[in-house]
This record gives structure tokens, sequence and C-alpha cells, in this order.
């Protein structure tokens, strides 16, 4: 795990590299990489590293090149096959140096161009300059787990980063809102494609690579997610065991280090069934840790520590108090370069810095919602579509209308219940599953924006991107669509999060339910193997029989919660007071003010609003942060833990 940068000048520019502004993009991410830095600069080519060492620590420095210097690589991640690729490519006359994956990446690069990021295994954002042919080609792993951000001028000049901070360190943009992009911001916690709320900063896309030589740059897809034709029918039981030896190979891989390993354990299913199988495969007891609040609906130290029980690793904790919490936010939003969509973001940096010391790598269970269906959101609106389909079949329009009209006028209660329901929407997609379960939904947009952001953003459809992806799947049924739609926009947000916090902390994370051939395998089996009634991540817990506790197989998904909305509404409420209802934020001009004080309203009222005021407060730090170029205090926030 590391931190990459760099920018590549077209002859047209007559620009030549500057090392100051390497050195400076490279070192504002000195917490991806705090064991060593490199550098490379030709006449109009700039490469930075930063080095968390985890695989042959005493040598694979970066940047690094090929045998006979053509090929100079900045690499971040790790590749867990490389070294089924080392015979191979000695025998076809490659020299190896070091043992790190870095070396094979070079060596199949030299061997198959392009084609090379076809048969890695893992996690990578990376970049490798052609110094023959003056091709500077960056690509990024299939799922997304490592991030690449990149911006162009009209000069066709290359800005390239890890994090968005990169390119702005190098003035390769100014930092500006992106209006495009606000509106499927603000409804589904990120950006569903492409765009970032900073304009003109791109990301390249998971499973793509992009091509500069000169001024002109091409970006391909090498990889996408299918979920026909399925496999062939066979017992659930045939499946389970299939499965099974995919989901343990995955784990297995990605104990590959040498430096210390632990995992992030919530007591979920998920991080659950990690900590089974890597228990099987490690000599001395796993480092487990969980992170909590004192509020019991906010912790779930009960159930991870009846897993830590079961499978006897060694078990450390950490409760946050909401003085820590909000102390530490503007540096996360800072270490995050846009607003935080995530309030379990913060959580999980304090685990991370629990776990630095006393590991620099960790196992997490990221993804399985998303490739298992463990959302209940995809039964909810299964279940409504298939109503809502009937409903309309059956209902004539005007006794439609009538009912819809009756709803609006029930009680608020019942109301805001019926309302997400096919009897006062559009039974399709785009209304039951996107909007319904939007942050801020297109009707609150409406409310919310000023007069002049909706004459900046036009008539911008918060999921238009969202509906791309449900129709570029080649999934013929509907849960599988919906999964496919949230595996390249929910959980790239995540997975971002992720990265983020537990880089800020600078340890590596991994994630062995995205491992691609496992993600394959998963897609393609019948829905029932996901989702049977409503129990969701059906194959998951039929592996996990007979392992796992019966309390962590039946429990309900937590997942980080974080008491926010009772914060809000307390000893907390002048944080809203701050950034959402007051004069800075509110003179800005971006919301209609009067909406936004009616939200932070209701919600002191009873209502819950807690996601929407959370996205306002972490939008207004982000523009204090990067529009405004205020720098926060980084004072670091002392803690307690302990160890069971």
């Amino acid at each position: 795990m590391c931190g990459i940068n760099g920018m590549a000048f077209s002859s047209r520019s007559k620009k030549q590299i500057n090392r100051e502004t390497i050195i400076r993009m490279r070192d504002c991410v000195t917490h991806r990489g705090p064991d060593d830095g490199g550098l490379y600069v030709d006449e109009n080519v700039g490469l930075g590293h930063r080095r968390l060492s985890i695989v042959d620590v005493s040598h694979g420095a970066q940047p690094m090149f090929n045998e006979d210097g053509r090929f100079v690589i900045v690499y971040n991640g790790e590749v867990y096959n490389h070294a089924d690729f080392r015979a191979e490519l000695e025998a076809k006359g490659h020299v190896y140096k070091t043992h790190c994956d870095t070396e094979t990446i070079l060596h199949l690069y030299e061997e198959y161009g392009a084609k090379c990021v076809e048969k890695l295994r893992g996690m990578f954002a990376f970049a490798i300059w052609d110094r023959r042919e003056k091709t500077l080609f960056v690509a990024r792993d299939r799922l997304g787990v490592k991030p690449l951000y990149y911006a162009t001028d009209e000069q066709g000049n290359l800005f390239f980063g890890s994090e968005i901070k990169t390119l702005i360190e190098a003035g390769a943009v100014k930092p500006e809102i992106n209006y495009n992009a606000l509106p499927d911001q603000l409804a589904n916690h990120g950006t569903s494609r492409d765009e970032t709320l900073f304009r003109n900063v791109k990301r390249l896309l998971p499973g793509h690579f992009l091509i500069w030589k000169d001024g002109a740059a091409k970006i391909e897809k090498y990889w996408d997610v299918s979920f026909e034709p399925k496999h062939a029918e066979k017992s659930d039981a045939e499946f389970v065991e299939e499965w099974s030896e995919l989901f343990e190979k995955s784990v297995e891989l990605r104990l590959m280090a040498d430096v210390p390993l632990g995992m992030f354990l919530s007591g979920g299913i998920d991080s659950s069934a990690i900590c089974a199988v890597m228990s099987k495969m490690v000599d001395a007891p796993v480092k487990t840790f969980s992170v909590g609040f004192k509020e019991r609906e906010a912790n779930e130290f009960e159930y991870a520590r009846i897993v830590a029980k079961a499978f006897k690793t060694e078990h450390h904790e950490i409760t946050i108090t909401p003085e820590q919490f909000f102390a530490e936010l503007p540096n996360l939003v800072r270490h995050e370069d846009e607003p935080i969509g995530f309030i379990a973001s913060v959580p999980l940096y304090f685990v991370s810095r629990l776990a630095q010391k006393h590991v620099k790598v960790v196992l997490t269970g990221e993804g399985s919602d998303e490739i298992l269906a463990g959302y209940g959101r995809y039964e909810k609106t299964l279940r409504l579509l298939n109503y809502g389909g009937k409903y309309e079949s059956l209902a004539p329009a005007f006794l439609r209308s009538a009912v819809k009209a009756g709803v609006s006028s029930l009680p608020n209660s019942l109301n805001r219940k019926l309302n997400r329901t096919f009897l006062a929407r559009e039974a399709d997609i785009e209304n039951l599953f996107f909007d319904n379960f939007a942050v801020f939904p297109a009707a609150m947009q409406t409310k919310l924006f000023s007069a002049e952001t909706k004459a900046k953003i036009a008539d911008a459809n918060p999921y238009f991107l969202q509906n791309q992806w449900i129709a570029e799947s080649d999934a013929d049924n509907l849960l599988d669509k919906l999964l496919y739609a949230d595996t390249k926009t929910y959980l790239h947000e995540l997975l971002m999060k992720q990265d983020q916090m537990s880089m800020a902390a600078s340890i590596e994370s991994r994630v062995p339910f995205l491992d691609h051939k496992l993600v394959e395998y998963t897609a393609k089996l019948p829905e029932r193997m996901k989702l049977r009634g409503r129990e969701t991540k059906w194959i998951l817990r039929e592996a996990m029989k007979g392992i796992l506790p019966p309390e962590i197989l039946t429990r309900s998904k937590m997942g980080f919660p974080v008491p926010i909305g009772n914060w809000f509404r307390g000893e907390f409420r002048h944080v809203v007071e701050e950034y959402v209802t007051g004069e800075r934020s509110l003179q800005r001009g971006i919301f209609n003010a009067d909406y936004v004080r009616e939200i932070a309203a209701k919600h002191n009222a009873g209502e819950n609003h807690d996601e929407r005021l959370w996205f306002l407060v972490n939008f207004e730090i982000w523009q204090r942060r990067y529009i405004d170029g205020e720098m926060p205090v980084n004072k670091e926030v002392e803690y307690e833990s302990i160890s069971i």
C-alpha cells in the first residue's frame, strides 16, 4: 500500500517538469507511505512514490526500473499471484532483482503490454513510463479497491495521483465545486461515474486503463462483472462447496505479507467469516480490532467478543466519545478530499489508528453486501416492484391518482411510510430503489437548491448515471441489476472510505470478498443462493454453519453504527448550528436557507434527518478546507483502548 503521483507534459505545452512540484505532490500524502519516498524526473515526465513497506521490506524501493531501464513504474497495492509468474518470466529472459510484486508487474508489461492487467489478481493502481516510446500507461484494479484520480488541461498535459490533494498541490486544478456532480453526490453518498465534486478532477474507473502519449489520452475498459450465463444448475450443497473454496483461497492470498497483519472485527457475519477462515491459516492468534461508542445501540462489542473468544484471537477494542469524533472530523475531511459520504468513516479511522499500533495490514469485510445481496433494501425493492407491477396492471390510472392523493393527506408517520411504496411512487427501479433510499431524494433537492444553484445544474437527474449502470448490466433478473449498479456506485464510495481512512493511519486494508475470481463466480450464481425469501447472503450463511457461533449467523446487520442523530439533537447541536444553519454556510447561496433551517428544526423535533445533516455538515467543512483554503488544526486526538 502506497501513494503514487505524476505528471506528463505534451510537446506543444513546451513545459518541463519541476522536481519541487513532484516532491510536493508526493509528500502531501506521506501518510500513505511513511517508510520511504522516491522520485523520477525526465524532461516532460515526473513520477513520485511514497512507500508503506509490506512485501520484501528491504528492497522494492520505487520508482523501479526494468533490467535495461526502458520502463519505470510507480505502484500502489498488492498483487497476490505475482510469484506464479516468476518462473515463466525468468524463462523468457527477464532478470529479477527483488521479490516484490512491483517487479513482476514491470516484467509482465514488458511481455504483454496493456494486457498485463488481465493477469493480475489483487488491488492496484500503477503508472508505467516507456522511455523509448514516450508512452505512459496508467491502470486501476477491477473493483476499484485502490484509488486513482487525474486531470488534463487544454494542452494535453496529464496529472494523476492516489488522492485529489496531489492534483491541487501541483496546480493542475483550481479547487472549485463541480455543480454538475452535486445532485448525484447529494442523492447517492458520492458521484456515480468518473466525475468528482471538484471541477475538472476525474477518477479512473475500476477495471479501466489510460494510455497517454504526447498529449493524446485514451481510456479503455479491460474488465467488467458479468452475471450471464448462469452456472450450470447444481445442488445448493455443491454451490456452497465451490463458493467456500474460492472464499478460503481469497483469504489465504491476502495473508501475503512480510509484516504483522490482523483484521477488523465487527461481530457481523462478514468479518466473522474472515476471522474463522484466517484463524485456520496462521500459527499465532489472529489480531482483531473493534470500535464502538458508549451508546448501546452503537456498540457491537458483545458480538465481536463472542467471535474473538470462539477463535481465540488477540482482541483489541476502542471506545470513541462524541468529543473525539467531532474533534477529528475536519482532519478526516482533509484526508478524504471530498465530503465524507458515510458516517462510519470516522470510527473506521479510529479503529485503523488502534490497529496501526500492532500491525501494518488488516483484512476487512467490505464488498460482501454488494455481491451477496446483504442490504435489506434489495429484498424490499424486489417486493415493492413485484406488488407495484401488479397494482399498476390492475388499478386504472384515475384510481391510482386518487390513492396517491390520499396518501399525501395521511398523518405524518403513516404518510412517510406509505410514501415509500408503489401507492405513492411509480413502480420502477429509479423510484423504488434509487430515489427511495437516497440521502436527498429528487423532490427534496428541488426544495434544497437555491435558484442560483438550479440555474447551474439545470434539470440534472440525480439518478441518470445510476440508470446508465442498470442499462449496461447483462443481468437478466432485477436483483442482479441492483447488485451491479451498487457495485459500480455505492461500493466504490465504500472502498474509497476504506482506503482513505486506513491510509490516514498508515495501514493497508485488504478485502477478501472482492477477489475478482470470487466476484465473478458469485455473480453467476442463481438468485436463490444470494437472497432467499428475506434471508440475505444465503450462501455465506450456509458456508459458515457449524463454524460461526449461532448468535453471529442469525443477528441483524449493523455495520459501524454511529449515534449521530442523537448527538445533533443534544449537546452537539452546535455543530449543526455552526456548519449547516450558520450565517457563513448559508451566505454561500448554494442552498435555500429557509429549507435548510426547516430540515434542522424537524430533526430537533424528532424526525430523522441524520444523514442529511451529516452531508451538510461535511459539505461546509469541505468548502472551508478546499474552496476557502483553510487548513484544519491537525491535533492528534488521544483515546483509550483495551485488549482482551
